[in-house]
């Protein structure tokens, strides 16, 4: 089956980036000039996505607000003949019925979030992007991925190797190689203590999954933090189905961790033509003051 549905949760409070994130939702925080959700759902739709499925919780109206229109602000566009910024504003809404919105009314951890879109979702494969999880690259990464879904039928989770002393921040892999970039999986942890990971080959925020994780998230126990971790889920799912690790071409940035938000505006504001320059001149300005320093 076509991959047509995708999940976001985005019902997380964002409290490492408080204050900031009081009375704004960590998902609209800026990379350059756009959210970071709108990275995101823009790479489910060139993926050829065709649903997409918001996860959200309180204080989420300006993501809600962000996908549609905004009739004074387009007219107040086009009146000024700001054409250029107007086609920006228009194109941010998909056609209607592409986004669905449901809740999580608990903060139970990301399995509980996706198990929440579970009627929507329906008895048909379907994708999970998280959008912390700020992926530079040529070629989205659900699209990659689905290009292996295609021929492997079976649930898939992005990969990355991290750092040996970082385990305890991922789900992390026991699996082996079979092809290039791809490694079946052999069983998986949530958050293992650096010395007990059974690898250094974790999960970053794209999935493929079968509709049969439902079942196991619908049992809710919880794991790692006392959350419902999808991880755990996926464990039990392996017992029955297989799955498959696929190691992504592309450069991610932690958009949930202050230092990798700041890499993510440097790296992207580096392709902008208009910004570039005056950006290298500062942080060659700013290198020297510190070396003075």
């Amino acid at each position: 089956m076509k991959i047509r549905k995708a999940v976001f949760p985005v019902a997380g409070l964002g409290t490492r980036f408080l204050p900031a994130t009081k009375a704004m939702a960590k998902e609209m925080l800026p990379v350059v000039d756009k959210p970071i959700i709108q990275y995101a759902v823009e790479e489910a739709l060139d993926a050829g996505i065709e649903q997409i499925i918001f996860v959200t919780g309180r204080g989420k109206k300006a993501l809600e607000d962000h996908f549609d229109h905004s009739y004074e602000l387009e007219l107040s566009l086009r009146n000024k003949k700001k054409n250029d910024l107007l086609k920006q504003v228009e194109q941010l809404v998909p056609e209607t019925g592409t986004i669905v919105y449901t809740r999580q009314n608990e903060p139970l951890g990301l399995g509980h979030a996706i198990w929440c879109a579970r009627h929507i979702v329906g008895d048909e494969p379907f994708a999970v992007l998280l959008a912390d999880d700020l992926i530079k690259t040529k070629q989205p990464v659900l699209s990659q991925m689905m290009q292996r879904f295609d021929r492997l039928r079976a649930s898939i989770a992005a990969v990355m190797e991290v750092d040996k002393d970082q385990t305890d921040k991922y789900g992390i892999l026991d699996a082996d190689p079979i092809e290039d970039n791809v490694v079946r999986v052999r069983g998986m942890v949530e958050k293992p203590p650096p010395g007990e990971a059974p690898s250094n080959l974790a999960i970053i925020g794209r999935y493929i999954l079968t509709p049969e994780i439902f079942h196991f998230l619908g049992k809710k126990k919880t794991g790692a933090g006392g959350e419902i971790q999808l991880t755990d889920a996926m464990e039990q799912l392996l017992k029955t189905q297989p799955i498959f690790g696929y190691k992504f071409e592309g450069t991610r940035f932690d958009c949930g961790d202050k230092a990798g938000f700041q890499m993510a505006n440097i790296a992207f504001a580096m392709e902008r033509p208009e910004i570039r320059e005056k950006l290298l001149a500062f942080i060659r300005q700013v290198d020297q003051e510190q070396a003075r320093n």
